[in-house]
């Protein structure tokens, strides 16, 4: 064949194929866009919510490493006549174990050794590690009857994050971002935060792709805040670049990917314009969002002496309410320590040190503020901890290994009970003896109380339409208000 004519049908059938997929691609276009130009509320296709929400906006406080239950929430009495007994086969029924523990000889039971009382009108056991979340206790509703699938700690959290334990698939507040679209054009809809904790900083590491988009487009992955230096990395301009400059560019590069657009159809393409222009509005925005020099004195002193500290969980709790007030649909604080294997009772204080008085004061000053009325807040880890002892077992020591089982975490705030505790374990804090809740289970409620039917946001990826709560998830009826 001609090799110009070869040439000529090769780019025919290039143009075809990438016109052709305009149409798709301008879907995508619009989607990215949101409610301006689907002129509908923002959702896909303006199809969420199915039904009128509870709650508008997320934060989750994520406890990386798996608070013990046990030791914090899960009070169990008669384990002090249980000291240094060996966990009963009845009670272990053949569950497996992680490599950590799986070599013992023994598996001693450990009882708590921290106080517990009961709070508030709704009589909640809390420990005396947390005296802050105590004294709010009837704010809250506790879910005792957690449970996973896995037993150690990265597919546990991409477990909890995305509702698979493989990695690749979006997280949360990616899905929220893709079904519900944005509320504030200045901000990414999902913002992460990380921060370490005092009991065991060195405690188990956590990937960018736990906040991330997987399969769908790229605009909706989160934004990650950092602790140190600039809060989103090149939001200053360069030197020697000023704003009217920096928009020229802009224009200019964004002339350059709509003709790209246009030519192809590809939905990154139209993602990476969005992600351009959010940039772009995120370099008035981030800076003033970030900057606490208007927050009064008292909420300082409400959330604790480290929340002057750039990066501490106290602060991030302080940014999370911000970023509420202004709209961000989904805020994940992720605090890492949590991994207590040895010195648990050393560990765990440091830990309740750092989250216990700022998790209280972000619940009630989102209260006196009229935002939890809208906004739903989660407290918990991956898993839980077991009641027998990692290692040497002492009067005054003890560790914990992973437990899968069974574990307890909170919420508050829009669509759920407050003043509630919902499901149990038995006395061994080791089975669930009534109302199990599964991760999926939770997804399917939380997407509820946004007034999103879990079984209707999918998205097709090769040849398959996927969710959240995959093939599965029940709807958590007995905690909704």
């Amino acid at each position: 064949m001609n090799p110009l004519l070869e040439s000529q049908l090769l780019m025919n059938r290039r143009q075809f194929f990438g016109r052709a997929a305009t149409g798709i691609g301008s879907a995508a276009l619009a989607s990215v866009l949101g409610k301006d130009l689907l002129g509908a509320s923002g959702g896909v296709s303006g199809s969420f919510p199915n039904f009128p929400p509870k709650a508008q906006r997320i934060i989750y406080l994520f406890q990386s490493g798996a608070p013990s239950q046990m030791d914090l929430f899960d009070w169990k009495p008669k384990m002090a006549q249980q000291f240094d007994v060996d966990l009963p086969d009845s009670i272990r029924q053949g569950q497996r174990l992680t490599g950590m523990t799986s070599g013992q000889k023994r598996f001693p039971v450990a009882p708590t050794i921290f106080d517990f009382k009961q709070h508030g009108a709704s009589g909640a056991w809390v420990s005396d590690l947390l005296p802050n979340i105590a004294r709010i206790s009837d704010k809250l509703c506790f879910i005792k009857s957690m449970y996973t699938e896995a037993i150690n700690h990265d597919p546990a959290i991409t477990f909890f994050q995305t509702g698979s334990q493989i990695a690749g698939r979006p997280s949360i507040g990616a899905w929220l971002s893709y079904g519900l679209g944005s509320m504030n054009k200045d901000l990414p809809d999902f913002v992460a935060m990380l921060s370490l904790g005092s009991g065991r900083p060195g405690g188990q590491p956590l990937y960018d792709r736990l906040w991330g988009s997987g399969f769908l487009p790229t605009v909706h992955q989160g934004v990650k805040f950092r602790g140190v230096g600039d809060p989103v990395l090149y939001i200053n301009d360069p030197k020697g670049m000023d704003r009217s400059m920096r928009r020229r560019m802009l224009d200019d590069v964004n002339a350059l990917n709509q003709q790209q657009f246009e030519e192809f159809g590809d939905p990154e393409i139209a993602t990476r314009i969005v992600q351009y222009e959010l940039a772009y509005r995120m370099q008035s925005s981030v800076p003033e969002l970030t900057q606490l020099d208007d927050e009064p004195e008292q909420t300082f002193e409400a959330y604790g002496p480290d929340s002057r500290r750039k990066g501490s969980y106290a602060q991030n709790c302080i940014l999370a309410r911000r970023l509420i007030e202004r709209d961000v649909r989904f805020v994940q604080l992720f605090h890492m320590g949590w991994d207590q294997h040895k010195t648990l009772p050393k560990q765990i204080k440091g830990q309740c040190y750092d989250t216990d008085q700022p998790t209280a004061a972000l619940i009630e000053d989102l209260e006196q503020r009229g935002l939890l009325e809208d906004t739903l807040v989660i407290w918990g880890g991956e898993f839980g901890r077991t009641i027998y002892s990692q290692g040497t077992l002492t009067e005054t020591n003890y560790g914990r290994d992973h437990h899968p089982r069974c574990f307890t975490i909170f919420m508050a705030g829009a669509g759920v009970k407050p003043g509630m505790t919902y499901g149990a374990t038995d006395d061994f804090c080791y089975n669930i003896t009534e109302n199990p809740v599964h991760v999926h289970d939770l997804h399917a409620t939380i997407l509820h109380m946004l007034g999103i039917d879990h079984e209707r946001l999918t998205y097709k990826f090769q040849g398959r339409r996927f969710r959240l709560t995959d093939v599965h998830g029940h709807v958590v009826k007995g905690i909704l208000s």
